[in-house]
C-alpha cells in the first residue's frame, strides 16, 4: 500500500521565517508542513479537538497530557493568551497541530501571542497541513502515535519506526504525573457551608473556583492519598477530578471504593467518572477516537434535557445503556447504579448515579472554561447530595 503524503511546503516561509516541519502518524501517513511554536522533535498521541474558541484551556489541561492535540478549526491563535484563562501552571500538550495560525493576536485581553507561550514552553508544532484530511484521517483509523519533527530534527530517515518505538495511551499511568505534589486549599467565597477533598488526578483551575463559589472549602490533595488522608480533612463531600491515562491502571479506585464504602457523597468528573465505574465493578475501555471539544451533545436522562457539553477523553466506562438500575457488580453493598447520562452521538455512558449511595459522576466537564455551561447545575447537585447526608 502507498503511503499517503502530503505536502504543504519544503521551504522556509519568508513571510513568518517558519521552517520545514514534518508530522508523521504510526501507520505511516505523513504531512508536510511548517514549524510553529518550538523546533525540535516531540512524539505523542494524536487526538483532534473540535472545538472554535477556548484553545488557551485546552492547552493547559492537564488531561492532555503526553497528548498531540489537532485543532480542526483553521484559524488559531486570534485573540492571544493571557494569564487569566489558563487552567493549571502550565501547557501539557506533547505537540500542537493547526492549519492557520494568527499573524498576530487581536483582543483586549491579550498579552502575548499563543506562539510565543508554545515557544517559552518548549512544545513543538506544525502548521500549513490540511487539519481537515488529517482529522478524517484519525476519524476513520482512530487515535494513534504521532511525531512532530523540524529544524534539524526532519533530516532523519527512520521517523515512523521512532514514532512506532513510542508507549501507547492504553495501559498508561499517566495522573501521578500531572497531580499537585502538596496539598493546598482553594477558600470558600463568602460564608463556608461545606469542606470537600479534591484528589488532584489533573484537575483544572476552574473546578475548585466553581466548588467555592458555592460556599466550599476546597482542600486539594495529591493523587496517591490515602483514605486516611483524605478522612483527615474531615470533609463532607470527595471530589475526583478529570485527568489523563488509562483508567484501568489507577490505584485511586480502591480509595473510591473505601469512600464509598463510608457512604461520605462523592462527585466525579471525566477521570473520575471512569473511576467509579471501575470502582463499582464495571470494565472501561478505550474508544476509537475520544470526544474533544466544547460542542458535544448529552441527554441527562433524570430532567430529559440536551446538553451541549465540553469532553476531554479517550476511554469510557463499559456499563449498561438501557438506563434500568442494576446491582453493583463490584460489590452488592453498594447498592444500585444506573447510567444517568448518554452521550448523542455514539451512544457513550456520560454519567453514572448511585441509587443506593451519595454518589454520582459524569464523563463531561462541567466547569466548561471556555464553555458552554449547560452542565454548571451539578455543581448544585453536589451541594444538594451534601445537605441530604
Amino acid at each position: 500500500m502507498t503511503t499517503p503524503t502530503r505536502d504543504a511546503t519544503l521551504a522556509t516561509d519568508p513571510l513568518t521565517g517558519r521552517e520545514p516541519a514534518t508530522l508523521v502518524l504510526e501507520d505511516g501517513t505523513t504531512f508536510r508542513g511548517q514549524s510553529y511554536g518550538a523546533t525540535g522533535e516531540t512524539f505523542g498521541e494524536a487526538v483532534f479537538s473540535t472545538g472554535m474558541t477556548g484553545y488557551q484551556e485546552t492547552l493547559t489541561d492537564p488531561s492532555y497530557h503526553r497528548q498531540v492535540v489537532v485543532m480542526t478549526a483553521p484559524h488559531v491563535g486570534n485573540t492571544g493568551v493571557n494569564d487569566e484563562d489558563r487552567e493549571s501552571r502550565k501547557i501539557w500538550v506533547s505537540g500542537y497541530v493547526v492549519r492557520d495560525p494568527a499573524l498576530r493576536p487581536s483582543n483586549w485581553r491579550a498579552t502575548r501571542t499563543l506562539e510565543d507561550d508554545l515557544v517559552e514552553q518548549g512544545v513543538v508544532g506544525i502548521s500549513g497541513i490540511d487539519t481537515r484530511a488529517l482529522t478524517r484521517h484519525l476519524r476513520e483509523r482512530g487515535a494513534m502515535r504521532v511525531g512532530i519533527f523540524s529544524g534539524s530534527a526532519a533530516a532523519a530517515t527512520d521517523l515512523v519506526q521512532r514514532v512506532q518505538d513510542q508507549p501507547v495511551m492504553a495501559g498508561s499511568e499517566l495522573a501521578s504525573q500531572v497531580s499537585t505534589s502538596e496539598a493546598y486549599v482553594i477558600p470558600a467565597q463568602g460564608e463556608k457551608r461545606f469542606t470537600v477533598a479534591a484528589l488532584d488526578l489533573g484537575i483544572k483551575g476552574m473546578t475548585p473556583h466553581l466548588m467555592a463559589q458555592h460556599g466550599i472549602e476546597v482542600h486539594v490533595l495529591p493523587a496517591d492519598s490515602s483514605f486516611e488522608t483524605i478522612r483527615a480533612v474531615q470533609p463532607d463531600g470527595v471530589f475526583f477530578s478529570n485527568g489523563p491515562g488509562d483508567p484501568a491502571t489507577a490505584p485511586q479506585v480502591e480509595v473510591l471504593r473505601e469512600v464509598l464504602a463510608a457512604k461520605v457523597p462523592f462527585f466525579g468528573i471525566c477521570f473520575g467518572n471512569q473511576l467509579l465505574g471501575r470502582a463499582l465493578g464495571f470494565g472501561t475501555y478505550k474508544l476509537k477516537y475520544g470526544h474533544r471539544g466544547i460542542n458535544q451533545p448529552v441527554l441527562d436522562r433524570k430532567t430529559g434535557k440536551v446538553e451541549i457539553t465540553a469532553h476531554n477523553h479517550g476511554f469510557a466506562v463499559d456499563a449498561p445503556r438501557d438506563g434500568e438500575p442494576v446491582t453493583a457488580p463490584a460489590d452488592a453493598s453498594f447498592g444500585r447504579v444506573r447510567v444517568s447520562h448518554i452521550g448523542l452521538n455514539d451512544d457513550v455512558v456520560e454519567g453514572l448515579e448511585c441509587l443506593d449511595l451519595p454518589a454520582f459522576s459524569v464523563q463531561y466537564h462541567p466547569e466548561a472554561a471556555a464553555g458552554p455551561h449547560d452542565a454548571a447545575y451539578l455543581f448544585d447537585r453536589f451541594v444538594e447530595l451534601m445537605e441530604k447526608n
